[in-house]
């Protein structure tokens, strides 16, 4: 490993969380908000420092939210507003965060599917989309890199480029003949992918919304998972199985008012919010992650990412 023992003593501060780094990599100013929000700001409260790097701008998204679709600001400059909108989610959640400067690719529609926008993110080779986010790893140290799976979460080019430029700064990052000019190695010990659409999480929300009377906004959702093919087959979303779940309750108001910050993206009566907090604390007080790769000993299953690093 690159890193010696000395880099993990805290620059100021104390405690067991002095020294240790976080970094989350997502695609788009909301992600960060959508997935992982409450882990974030519930290791940043204790002490660890984290930062969420956001490869993209969000340019080419839509104004998501009906009450701001008329914003002036929005009409004239959505990417400058998503800037604004990025730095409130950061102050609630109480993290830093860095803008890995590609361009948005979009989402694209239709039948045959168009051609992705000339430069943008999904388009560029490797090398070139993960050298700003060596450079960062360099900078900023962290113990532990949160990502999404292969399918990006859900298969926007975007969302699958992120997971591609973070498998490779984990793997490249602590590799001196890799990435010249990027900086000093430096090898991360943990990688993680997100599970913020975990089956299991969907069901017990449902089941309990159920219960109290109240209207599921995941039946729709639950009832696909459940269909048999014709062969009689329970389609199941693929993924990584949970390797690993942070307690993170106390946090969910963080999460709401990071998510709240993107007013542009996120409606206050929308989906996000169809579960109180307090609901969610009693049914599913985590968020859900597996780990990929670990270079330290751990056991399985975990409950703290920086388990066999402290």
């Amino acid at each position: 490993m690159s890193q010696s023992t000395e880099s993990l003593s805290a620059p100021s501060g104390s405690g067991p969380n002095a020294g240790l780094r976080l970094l989350a990599i997502h695609a788009h100013p909301d992600d960060e908000s959508s997935k992982g929000a409450a882990v974030m700001a519930s290791y940043a409260a204790a002490g660890v420092e984290v930062m969420v790097a956001t490869c993209t701008g969000g340019e080419r998204g839509s104004v998501l939210n009906v009450e701001v679709a008329d914003d002036p600001h929005a009409l004239r400059d959505l990417a400058g507003l998503r800037q604004l909108e990025m730095a409130n989610a950061a102050a609630a959640l109480g993290v830093e965060q860095r803008w890995i400067g590609f361009a948005d690719s979009g989402l694209p529609e239709g039948d045959p599917l168009p051609d992705l926008p000339f430069g943008c993110f999904a388009l560029q080779p490797l090398e070139r989309a993960s050298a700003p986010l060596v450079r960062l790893v360099r900078h900023f140290r962290p113990h532990v890199i949160l990502s999404y799976d292969e399918n990006g979460g859900y298969p926007h080019p975007d969302h699958i480029m992120a997971h591609k430029v973070a498998a490779e700064a984990f793997r490249a990052s602590g590799d001196p003949e890799a990435y010249e000019g990027t900086g000093e190695p430096w090898e991360p010990m943990k990688l993680y992918y997100d599970r913020a659409f975990n089956p299991e999480r969907f069901r017990a929300l449902h089941f309990a919304l159920e219960e109290a009377g109240l209207q599921s906004p995941y039946a729709e959702r639950i009832a696909a998972w459940a269909e048999a093919d014709a062969e009689g087959h329970q389609a199941m979303p693929a993924g990584h199985k949970t390797t690993t779940q942070i307690d993170c309750g106390d946090f969910f108001e963080h999460r709401e008012r990071a998510l709240l910050a993107h007013r542009t993206q996120v409606a206050p009566d929308g989906f996000f919010f169809a579960v109180s907090a307090d609901m969610q604390r009693r049914v599913w007080p985590w968020e859900d992650y597996s780990l990929i790769e670990s270079r330290v000993q751990t056991e399985l299953p975990e409950s703290d990412f920086f388990a066999g690093i402290r």
